[in-house]
């Protein structure tokens, strides 16, 4: 069976390493554009995500028997829609779907049409428009926080959590007037309360009917440890059963993941793929932040290494509309990822830096390297090549024992200005930096 997977990130070569892992049967791999990591599985073919049509093109002349679509960008273009137009089979939503994702305002305005809890907001089409609101009393008072979104697609980086209206209003400048998430991004900005409380993510398989829930995650998306610096794409994820308990898991499938599948057949487009729900768990209960429409990045990493089903049995059954006949399994306990970046991530990322330790860090037990930004040297040696580089991701009986292993195989990696949370997990992640960093030096130390 010929399989495609659109991409060229860590989250592609996740998908890609799990479905040879897990796979039952012969399966021949490609990947576009892919990286140099995902060509140790895949191969790879050097048409870009967002050339639609030339990959409609290949996947029609190369007889490949199902493609997988990893990132927003093409879903949003409407890939699924041009794949689905040749007769070419393909898993992910379509465009009216993807706006879930591509339109924070759409997505606010679904949320309130179906009654899904979330924050209160307003749509604003101009800096007039954003400041008068911001002063309308609506979001507290001027020293109140308050959170501003780009609308469009801006790579994680659209969303700014204002301390004070004096800094959202800075917001609102930066994204309308400078384009500081792009020229097209914030020509319309979401003005939402700021909400309190753990946050976690809520990822789905759906067939435009049924549903099967994964793991719930927890990801750290700003550069700095305590959540500090600007956003970036995702500098680590965790998984763990302790990150939602079963009664508030039943009341997020009640009043979120039901009425968003319902509203969205309602709506004329059935959600077939990956559904991300992005949720803050507040003293009146889960509010939902946001929605994707594919895997995160990098949860997609810390998730896929607890799968054991064979995941291309999983992306069939959404095909063919037969999830309700399949249970995915999933191996107990716990999982992390810790991202490490080029020096300058995320404004602007250092690349060509030797990487050193990636072999000694992969023979480590049941710890996994993610390639998201490398490439090959002439000579064979391993350079970075983009703001996040790796993905270092590890399973544990438990959190700590994850982290461990996770943080571990961290420590065996080095490149000149590499970057990396020494807090993901919380505490723990915290601990397990802080003796990584000493294992390092006393490396140093012997010569």
């Amino acid at each position: 069976m010929k399989i495609l997977v659109i991409g060229s990130g860590g989250r592609e070569h996740a998908l890609i390493w799990a479905l040879a892992t897990t796979a039952t049967r012969p399966l021949s791999l490609f990947c576009a554009p892919g990286n140099a990591g995902i060509a140790q599985h895949a191969s790879c073919v050097a048409i870009d995500a967002n050339d639609i049509s030339a990959l409609t093109t290949f996947a029609g002349e190369q007889g490949i028997d199902l493609t997988f679509v990893g990132g927003e960008s093409p879903l949003a273009a409407g890939v699924v829609d041009a794949f689905q137009a040749r007769g070419l089979a393909i898993v992910g939503p379509t465009k009216s779907a993807a706006a879930l994702e591509s339109s924070k305002a759409f997505a606010k305005d679904f949320m309130a049409r179906h009654r899904i809890p979330t924050a209160a907001y307003h749509v604003a089409s101009s800096v007039a428009e954003a400041l008068t609101a911001l002063a309308g009393g609506e979001f507290g008072s001027k020293d109140s926080p308050v959170v501003i979104k780009a609308d469009g697609l801006a790579a994680g980086k659209g969303v700014v959590v204002a301390s004070s209206h004096a800094e959202a209003a800075k917001a609102i400048d930066d994204l309308m007037v400078n384009h500081s998430a792009g020229s097209e991004a914030a020509a319309k900005i979401v003005i939402e309360e700021a909400l309190s409380g753990p946050e976690v993510s809520l990822l789905l398989f759906a067939d435009g009917r049924d549903f099967a829930l994964m793991p719930a995650a927890r990801d750290h998306k700003r550069i700095g440890e305590n959540d500090t610096g600007p956003n970036t794409g995702g500098m680590g994820a965790v998984t763990d059963a302790g990150l939602i308990d079963e009664s508030m898991l039943e009341r997020i499938v009640h009043e979120i993941v039901e009425p968003t599948l319902a509203g969205a057949r309602a709506e004329g487009f059935p959600f077939q793929g990956i559904l991300f729900i992005g949720l803050m768990l507040t003293a009146a209960g889960p509010r939902v932040l946001e929605y994707n429409v594919r895997f995160g990045d990098p949860e997609a990493q810390a998730i896929l290494v607890r799968l054991r089903s064979p995941l291309v049995d999983i992306f069939e059954a959404m095909r063919n509309q037969r999830l309700r006949e399949i249970k995915p399994v999933w191996a107990s306990g716990s999982s992390a990822c810790v991202v490490l970046a080029a020096r300058g991530y995320p404004q602007s990322p250092e690349t060509g830096a030797a990487i050193k330790g990636l072999e000694r860090a992969a023979t480590r037990e049941l710890v996994q390297i993610f390639h998201a930004g490398t490439r090959l040297s002439e000579a064979g040696n391993w350079l970075t090549a983009g703001g996040r580089v790796l993905g270092v991701t590890s399973t544990g009986d438990d959190l700590p024992q994850a982290l461990n292993r996770c943080y571990g195989a961290v420590s065996d990696i080095s490149w000149e200005g590499m970057q990396y949370r020494r807090d993901v997990g919380g505490s723990r992640g915290r601990r397990q930096g802080q003796e990584q960093e000493q294992e390092q030096e006393a490396a140093r130390e012997r010569g």
